[in-house]
């Protein structure tokens, strides 16, 4: 698999912007850019923030790099080594794996691996699976049928004894100060479970992911297990995907995690380097500026082709959401998976109001072996004339149609191009997208770190049910 970067290729939006419009914004992207390269050097720092610049989560932007010269120098004592050796281990004593979190805490792992694994997955026999675990998700939600219908599964399954990894499950309970009430309560639920059906191993089935203190790092210290991550400082939730937030559960699952952190440390580097004209992180975010700032439109579209990507455009959506829905500004994002919503919001798009920037979010070339239309003796479909047509070839066809009836009736679209699916492509995009939307937020004056407004509905709920 190439490890080349992804292009962004706006050609047929731009053709809708008065001419010179992105030169125009060279300047104040630049500026933008040093700003955000500035937030890693005052973090870094450890001098005081200025009030304008609170909260300044800036961590994620060198994190990559620093795993990774963490690697190299201290190879099995570094945090990539442990990780792997967790992972390792979780897959020798489970054949479930549960990992409780929400937004942040859950959604890249959610985006990796309904990009990374086969759809089937879970139905998979272990060794089809090389020993790696089923995944499941909970705690993003309350929703009690949903997870009495996962608790009475993993129930089934259960066995007990130090040769039944096949029934066993383990957990993985990511929440940065372990309050957040949802994942909380599942994780009661979880933890009693495997404390009830496994144990003497119960200590090693459970590893939290959390903050240097709160709630669920005294928790996990009281219970003694046997590994606890770390969120480090600096991070926030949406911007944790390359932390063990996301690594942890995406070693077990066998996934390259090295290689997610070398595309990351590769697009860094893009961002820092390249110039105006040829910057994939620059031009995304001008070409989304210019069309919200001169013709409103404040929807963006991410249309994800194929099955794939639909989870990373949900993390997307919480990214953006969050980090510039503020002070009643912020585009509104929103994630279609093509050419199924061609069916449904595609009538919307071709006809409705002009207030959407289309983005097309491409995989690239298959992963396995493309399938063909076969000819067939019955032939009341008419689809003979397509026999030896590959289903890739018909997706082409389906997105260039696309993007011409959407070029004809004057509708903007670019088109976000992944080099293939794979561990490093992904880690290009979780970085170049996070880039983007901190850049936005330094050119438009809004602070992107930070969510005030998600603070009202948790103390109101807590209120509502006499908890403190």
């Amino acid at each position: 698999m190439t490890d080349s970067v992804i292009s962004y290729h706006p050609d047929a939006a731009l053709r809708l912007l008065r001419p010179g419009r992105l030169a125009g914004l060279q300047h104040a992207l630049e500026a933008a850019r040093d700003a955000t390269l500035n937030d890693v050097e005052l973090w870094q720092s450890g001098e005081s923030v200025p009030p304008e610049r609170q909260p300044l989560d800036a961590g994620f932007i060198q994190w990559p790099e620093e795993l990774l010269a963490d690697l190299q120098a201290n190879r099995g004592e570094s945090l990539i080594a442990r990780l792997e050796t967790t992972g390792s281990r979780l897959r020798q004593l489970a054949d479930s794996l549960v990992v409780l979190g929400i937004g942040g805490s859950y959604m890249g792992m959610r985006a990796m691996f309904e990009a990374l694994r086969p759809a089937c997955w879970n139905e998979l026999s272990r060794s089809e699976r090389d020993s790696a675990p089923r995944l499941y998700f909970d705690g993003w939600n309350v929703d009690s049928d949903r997870q009495h219908e996962l608790l009475s599964l993993l129930e089934r399954r259960a066995v007990a004894g130090p040769d039944a990894a096949a029934g066993r499950t383990a957990i993985i309970s990511i929440s940065k100060s372990g309050g957040t009430l949802e994942p909380a309560v599942a994780f009661r639920a979880f933890r009693d479970f495997v404390e009830r059906r496994f144990p003497e191993m119960d200590r090693d089935l459970i590893v939290p992911v959390t903050g240097e203190s709160g709630r669920l790092r005294s928790l996990a210290e009281a219970a003694g297990y046997r590994d606890v991550y770390s969120i480090p400082d600096g991070i926030g939730g949406r911007f944790s995907v390359l932390t063990a937030v996301g690594l942890l559960p995406a070693v077990t699952a066998g996934l390259n995690i090295r290689a997610l952190l070398q595309g990351a440390a590769a697009l860094t580097d893009h961002f820092r380097r390249a110039p105006f004209e040829q910057n994939v992180v620059l031009q995304f975010v001008a070409v989304c500026h210019a069309f919200e700032a001169d013709h409103g439109m404040n929807c963006r579209v991410l249309s994800t082709w194929g099955s794939r990507l639909e989870a990373v455009g949900l993390w997307y959506d919480q990214l953006l959401s969050e980090s510039l829905g503020k002070h009643e500004r912020g585009a509104t994002p929103l994630t279609v998976v093509n050419t199924r919503d061609l069916h449904s919001r595609g009538q919307q798009h071709q006809e409705g109001r002009r207030d959407k920037l289309i983005t097309n979010l491409l995989p690239g070339p298959p992963v396995l072996a493309p399938l063909t239309v076969a000819a067939h003796r019955l032939d009341q479909d008419r689809l003979n004339q397509l026999a030896g047509t590959t289903l890739p070839r018909i997706l082409e066809a389906a997105i260039s149609g696309t993007n011409q009836a959407y070029a004809d009736a004057g509708r903007p679209t670019a088109d976000l191009l992944l080099p293939g699916l794979s561990e490093h492509s992904l880690g290009q995009l979780f970085q170049m997208l996070m880039l983007a939307t901190v850049v936005e937020g330094r050119l438009v004056g809004t602070n992107p770190y930070g969510q005030p407004g998600v603070e009202a509905y948790k103390k109101n709920m807590q209120a509502n049910l006499g908890i403190q």
